[in-house]
């Protein structure tokens, strides 16, 4: 009877189990620990591939870092505007910048899809529908900045430069590492700058604002933006820092609709609930 009993204990157990999602299964902390493990060995391995992909074609990835510096050269002929290295490791620095910036940039979908996978099981229904859209808008802002700075403000900012050295009479040594410095700080700098849209339509998701106070916030949202524009380019150009600020500003009433899109759909659903 005793081996009955837990026969029947067993197939009572079966069907409770099975109906339980794996993704809502309790896991164990070594388990966790190992779930982490393999997000950190995948990521790792998305980001070695980049890099070392950059590291095969280094002489065309080079090429293309050079756009900006090399649109600029035909309007200024006068000037001597090639690279020159001041020391002896000054190009393997360079090398090493290259491949892990631009390692990481093309590495960043991988990265957020493994970690949006590493979340997920202790994510509720409606906050894992929130992950895909979220991982999609950071990186499409991300790239949107990056592409801004390169296309526009490392142009404008060369620019700059040039008129200055040709205002005072001074000769133009640039360093592979200075140019790489700077482009690096501008694309990444206005890269996360454009992000902010996103941590406001996260808070409004989240009850902490409030459309309405958004847009009673637009002076000092225009304040911010400038300031944030002076700290991200490196001249104090003031039209450089003007058409940043401008964009920032931009997305900011974008970030405020998007917002008052989502202040909609969580009332409808509350009716629905109701």
């Amino acid at each position: 009877m005793a081996n009955s009993d837990d026969h029947d204990d067993d197939y009572s157990l079966e069907p409770a189990e099975a109906a339980v999602p794996p993704r809502e299964k309790p896991m164990a902390f070594f388990d966790h620990l190992e779930e982490l493990r393999w997000t950190l060995v995948k990521s790792a391995i998305a980001f070695i591939a980049c890099a070392g992909l950059i590291g095969v074609f280094l002489k065309a990835f080079n090429h293309v870092l050079t756009w900006p510096l090399e649109s600029v050269k035909g309007d200024y002929p006068q000037f001597a505007l090639d690279l020159g290295t001041t020391s002896v490791m000054e190009g393997f620095t360079v090398v090493i910048q290259m491949c892990f910036v631009g390692g990481f940039i093309m590495s960043a979908p991988f990265l957020l899809f493994f970690l949006g996978q590493f979340v997920a099981p202790a994510l509720r229904e409606k906050e894992l529908k929130l992950v895909l859209p979220g991982c999609a808008a950071a990186m499409v802002l991300f790239l949107l900045g990056v592409c801004f700075s390169f296309f526009l403000l490392v142009p404008g900012t060369i620019r700059v430069s040039i008129e200055l050295n040709q205002l005072f009479g001074f000769t133009t040594r640039w360093t592979p590492g200075s140019y790489y410095g700077t482009l690096i700080w501008l694309t990444l700098g206005v890269g996360a700058a454009f992000e902010f849209p996103l941590v406001i339509v996260l808070l409004a998701y989240l009850g902490l604002v409030t459309s309405a106070k958004l847009r009673s916030w637009w002076r000092h949202a225009l304040l911010g933006a400038f300031v944030v524009a002076a700290f991200v380019t490196p001249t104090p150009d003031p039209i450089n820092q003007s058409v940043l600020a401008a964009s920032l500003y931009v997305l900011y009433w974008i970030a405020i609709l998007a917002a008052s899109r989502v202040e909609k759909r969580a009332a409808a659903a509350e009716k629905e609930d109701w």
